[in-house]
Formats: C-alpha cells, sequence, structure tokens
C-alpha cells in the first residue's frame, strides 16, 4: 500500500484500530525472552520501541515490577490506546508514553541510561543494522536490547512471500542477522523463532475479524477496499507459506564499550 495517499493511509488505520497488537507476538514469547534478557538491577529504566497498542508493554510492567518503561511511538491514537489498558491494569504508574520518531531517540534519551530496550516487529522500519546502531549508545553498561525481526527461514521463498517484503530489502536469514548483531558491536544471548499461533492466534485473528467488521464500508475496486484486501492476501500468504518466513526474537547485550 502507499501511506502517501490519505484516503489508503486512513483505510490502513481503520483496520487497525482497537487491535490488540500489531504484529506477531504473544506472552509466553515475552516471557521466553525476558528469561533471555536475565537480570536487569535495581529499578531498570526500559524502552519499548514501537510499542503499537501496548499489549507487551502492559506485560512487561507485570514482569518488570520495579522497571520505569516508557512506550513510545508515533501513532497517538496507539499511546492513547495503551493510556487507557494500562490504567485498566493497574499499571498506568509504571507507563510513561512518548509520541516520538524511534531514530531519533538520542534527543529524547541520555546516553548510557537505559537498561532494556525492547522492540517487537518494529525495528524494520529504521533496518535491523542502524536500529542496532544508533540504539546502543542508549544502553548502560549493564544493557539489553531484546527485539524481533522479520526473517526468511527457507533459502527459496516464494515470490509471493519476497513480494509482499519487497519494501524491506534487508530482510535477511537468522545466520545473516546473528551476524550482523556481532559485527554491531554485542554479544547475542540467544534467538527463537515465534511459534505460529503468536501469529494466528495472537494477531491474525482479530485482524481477520476486524476484516469482516469493515468489509461492508469499503467499495470495491477503491483505494481503501485495495487495502483490505493487502491485508487478507497478507493473512492467507502466511496460512501457505509460514515455512519460509517468520519472526525471530534476538536478545543481546553490548559486548564492547
Amino acid at each position: 500500500m502507499d501511506f502517501g495517499d490519505p484516503r489508503q493511509r486512513a483505510a490502513f488505520f481503520a483496520i487497525h484500530c482497537d487491535l490488540p497488537r500489531e504484529g506477531p507476538g504473544n506472552r509466553p514469547s515475552l516471557l521466553r525472552a525476558l528469561e533471555l534478557v536475565g537480570a536487569l538491577g535495581e529499578a531498570p529504566k526500559v524502552l519499548d520501541i514501537g510499542c503499537g497498542p501496548g499489549q507487551q508493554t502492559i506485560e512487561l510492567a507485570r514482569q518488570l515490577p520495579e522497571a520505569s518503561i516508557t512506550a513510545i511511538d508515533l501513532h497517538q491514537p496507539f499511546l492513547d490506546s495503551l493510556r487507557d489498558s494500562a490504567s485498566a491494569a493497574g499499571v498506568s504508574a509504571k507507563i510513561d508514553t512518548l509520541n516520538a520518531d524511534m531514530g531519533d531517540l538520542a534527543s529524547h534519551f541520555e546516553e548510557s541510561t537505559i537498561d532494556l530496550i525492547w522492540s517487537e516487529g518494529a525495528a524494520y522500519n529504521l533496518g535491523l543494522e542502524r536500529a542496532l546502531r544508533e540504539w546502543q549508545p542508549l544502553l548502560s553498561p549493564r544493557g539489553r536490547i531484546a527485539l524481533t525481526e522479520p526473517v526468511y527461514l527457507s533459502d527459496d521463498p516464494p515470490d509471493s512471500v519476497t513480494e509482499m517484503f519487497e519494501d524491506y530489502p534487508g530482510m535477511q536469514s537468522i545466520p545473516v542477522c546473528r551476524d550482523l548483531v556481532s559485527r554491531s558491536g554485542y554479544h547475542l544471548l540467544g534467538d527463537f523463532v515465534l511459534p505460529h499461533e503468536a501469529w494466528t492466534q495472537s494477531y491474525y485473528a482479530p485482524l481477520a475479524e476486524r476484516l469482516d467488521l469493515l468489509e461492508a464500508r469499503f467499495e470495491p475496486g477503491s483505494p481503501e477496499h485495495g487495502v483490505l484486501q493487502e491485508h487478507r492476501q497478507e493473512i492467507a500468504n502466511y496460512e501457505r507459506h509460514s515455512e519460509h518466513y517468520g519472526y525471530c526474537f534476538l536478545v543481546m547485550r553490548v559486548s564492547r564499550r
């Protein structure tokens, strides 16, 4: 889709309004990644970058009760939704929100002050290499990064898969991502591929319900209906070709200073 087209952009956010998540992920995967993160010390400072509506932010607040978390996104309605959800969950005192560009965090946070950078399904907006480079100065000596990155799981993905990710030319295999982590000055603490249910149950099931709800609103052949159909195609692609691609959770610490 073309985000420069106001009708397509509006349709995208109409589709994604009120979804629990903006990408694949689930609580078991979050807990597994936190185990790899390990101890963060007392009163850790956490950034959740590209937080969306913040389902994972709230879980982080529950799992890290001593932490102060800043949830960052450029779409203010997502941050508003997170505030409401955090209040309902009783963790609003632990979470601040910030409308900011993930590529300009140095203007908001001092160097060497962040103990954990968390980013599910968002770092690709910068590209993994740039994200690792630009976020590293923010990390404290004990700092960690835990992020999910789209990856190819086979050497020969079908055209429908490569076309779906043509806007992300930096998408690579897991071994290439591991090598990039190392070359970027990090020590990989562990990685794993998100399970199938993190896509189908946690993300695509509520998304499909939303698409059905909006079907009658968007006139066939319109730009809005085209965006809806692209989302349906994305879901169908995963159902047919999930063995060829996925999201990998990468957890790391800085290896040199």
